[in-house]
């Protein structure tokens, strides 16, 4: 096993790759590409770059504490889902991470990698570029050396480690597009509430006065009734043919194996699930896994919790689901308020005919609630 020292990695031709590559992932081309898409021409400018024969790239989400396959070039991502990937079973990845080092394990060393994952790893060198930025480790790139280029040499090292910077920045990057697109998305959302309330609203409501005095209408006060009612309806059409945004994206997992997950895995809070969950109509498990996700993330964010408590009820038609954490009480005065996330979250809930609460439970808890008729979707 070698390792190298980071080195100072910020001229000559191996920032200009980096540049180059960031430049790439960055570029209006890119933006249409789906996370798969993304991560996996990063893996393919990796091996284009570093003479690497193939790669894939491992992303860590801080919120659902999960490590997925992103993308990769020159293999398949299949055989990575679903399988639970985590530093604990990967020391030398997690090594690569924490001394912000390139890593290559070449044999005969033995390969510290999952069960499930040895097959497909022959015997050759396996190089680990960690993905960091700051006190962050979005993530780690593992890649096979091209034949009869290993074992790496120090500008390659360098370069390798230039590289796993500019990913990380680029992985950084998107994330905040995201989170910019969404929260324009529900500034439109709102402009359409808003929009709906001075147009539509409040034109009623005029109607509403007219009629309510006794006594039967003129024909002028009939006439304008009905001529405020045909441009309030006109504007209601026209408002509802805006779009609402996007829905939640589809799934290959379901509410219950994420709580699974989740419960199985160690947290700096008590996390646990009261009582069974039931089997959720597929058409909803999107909007479930939404809500959940956006639940923990304002709990990370706003809260310093020593448990967190998970409820899912199906029942007489209607999908109940509960996130309950304490420690809000840590938070200087009132509690702080929900971010962008659970707003459209609730947005979301609403156009599956739904309402997702959320706010104080109780003097030092806080609660997340979505509530959705079955045969919403």
């Amino acid at each position: 096993m070698t390792v190298t020292d980071r080195r100072d990695a910020g001229s000559g031709p191996n920032a200009r790759a980096a540049i180059e590559l960031l430049v790439e992932a960055l570029s209006s081309g890119e933006r249409d590409l789906d996370r798969e898409g993304f991560y996996s021409r990063l893996a393919e400018g990796v091996c284009r770059i570093a003479a690497m024969r193939r790669a894939i790239i491992f992303r860590y989400d801080e919120v659902t504490r999960r490590v997925d396959a992103a993308g990769a070039h020159g293999m398949s991502l299949e055989p990575f889902a679903g399988v639970p990937v985590s530093l604990d079973l990967a020391p030398d990845a997690a090594r690569a991470l924490a001394e912000d080092r390139v890593i290559e394990v070449a044999p005969p060393a033995v390969h510290a990698i999952p069960a499930e994952f040895a097959p497909l790893v022959p015997e050759h060198s396996l190089v680990y570029v960690p993905l960091s930025a700051g006190d962050r480790w979005p993530g780690v790139i593992l890649a096979e050396p091209a034949p009869g280029t290993s074992p790496i040499d120090e500008e390659r090292r360098e370069l390798l480690w230039t590289l796993g910077k500019t990913l990380a920045l680029a992985s950084t990057a998107r994330t905040a597009t995201y989170f910019g697109e969404r929260a324009r998305e529900l500034q439109h959302r709102i402009d359409l509430a808003r929009d709906l309330h001075e147009r539509v609203v409040q034109r009623l409501f005029g109607v509403s006065m007219a009629l309510t005095p006794p006594g039967p209408l003129d024909d002028a006060s009939r006439e304008r009734c009905a001529d405020e009612v045909q441009i309030a309806l006109g504007d209601l059409r026209a408002a509802l043919q805006r779009p609402l945004g996007a829905t939640p994206k589809a799934t290959a997992t379901t509410l219950a194996a994420e709580l699974e997950r989740l419960a199985g895995q160690r947290h700096a809070f008590a996390f646990g699930i009261d009582g069974a969950v039931p089997d959720i109509p597929p058409g909803l498990e999107p909007l479930a896994q939404s809500v959940l996700r956006e639940a923990l993330r304002n709990v990370s964010k706003h809260a310093h919790p020593r448990s967190v408590t998970v409820r899912v009820r199906l029942a007489d038609g209607l999908l109940v689901i509960e996130v309950e954490n304490d420690g809000v009480e840590a938070q200087a005065g009132a509690a702080a308020p929900p971010g962008a996330g659970l707003r459209i979250a609730a947005l979301e809930a609403a156009q599956a005919g739904g309402v997702l609460e959320f706010g104080r439970h109780g003097e030092e808890s806080w609660q997340v609630r979505l509530a959705v008729p079955e045969t919403a979707v």
